[in-house]
């Protein structure tokens, strides 16, 4: 779907919205004065954002869902089979939510999506550019954590955001600064360009930045294979090199699992988050 296609597709969506809204009786303006939800629907016609009122609520939803809907439409035939067919959608829907709750804090395009549903020795990574709703990079083998899973390669059932765990931690990530990694595996010391990571998915992934879980290269991930980290979403040393500066300080990351207590319960997927619960 091009940028113009997708645009038109939103700008649909809210005008649906507001007739729906006006048919029902409520919201209704005088003669001369155009309700919430339409000021809203004509801001984003003309591409500026709405005014502040209650229909900011209305507003702001349809506009996720359309923006989630257009990325659906160009980028899921383009992504190999996942775990879970809700993968893409609850990636997308906390992406944007969070884009449309915290705008400052998304400086670059870009989406970091891994499908930890998918066992460790198949590609599972992505990354997407939200604004051309093109596949940058993948699908490529990423790492999950050795407290996640009981053998090396496999699928993880396990996942948590408790200090020690060595656990992967679901959910929305915000990209850091970038650092030098120092990291052992094997009885061996290597080193790799890291990438700090701060979690938005309250009581999930919050603790990140305090656990040191980051994305960063291991020589322990080939292109058909991952070991096991200690909790971070590694990748290969290459690929991290010429990825991770593109990510740094201002994109988002998504670590998706088929887990029904997170899916229940993620803020950004129950599209309930706030700011002062996404710690913004």
């Amino acid at each position: 779907m091009r940028h113009y296609d997708y645009r038109r597709y939103a700008q649909n969506v809210l005008i649906g919205a507001t007739a729906v809204v006006f048919a029902g009786g409520r919201l209704m303006p005088s003669h001369n004065q155009n309700g919430p939800v339409l000021r809203a629907a004509t801001a984003m016609v003309a591409g500026r954002p709405a005014e502040s009122s209650f229909g900011d609520v209305v507003g702001t939803a349809a506009i996720v869902s359309a923006e989630t809907n257009a990325a659906l439409a160009s980028l899921s035939g383009a992504v190999g089979p996942l775990s879970h067919p809700q993968a893409l959608e609850d990636a997308f829907k906390s992406y944007f939510g969070y884009k449309s709750a915290h705008p400052a804090d998304i400086k670059k395009p870009y989406l970091y999506f891994v499908d930890y549903g998918l066992p460790s020795t198949q590609p599972r990574g992505y990354v997407f550019n939200m604004d051309s709703l093109k596949v940058e990079e993948g699908p490529f083998t990423v790492a999950h954590g050795r407290g996640s899973s009981t053998s090396q390669y496999g699928v993880p059932t396990r996942f948590s955001n408790a200090s020690g765990a060595q656990t992967t931690s679901l959910g929305l990530y915000v990209t850091k600064a970038l650092y030098a990694f120092h990291g052992k595996t094997g009885g061996r010391s290597y080193s790799s360009i890291g990438l700090k990571l701060d979690g938005v998915s309250k009581g999930y992934n919050d603790q990140a930045m305090a656990r040191g879980v980051v994305a960063h290269g291991a020589p322990y991930v080939t292109p058909t294979k991952a070991g096991r980290s200690e909790g971070c979403p590694a990748m290969e040393p290459s690929r991290a090199q010429e990825l991770l500066p593109k990510l740094a300080d201002g994109a988002m990351v998504f670590l998706f699992a088929p887990d029904s207590k997170w899916m229940a319960g993620d803020q950004w997927l129950a599209g309930t988050a706030t700011s002062s619960e996404a710690g913004a």
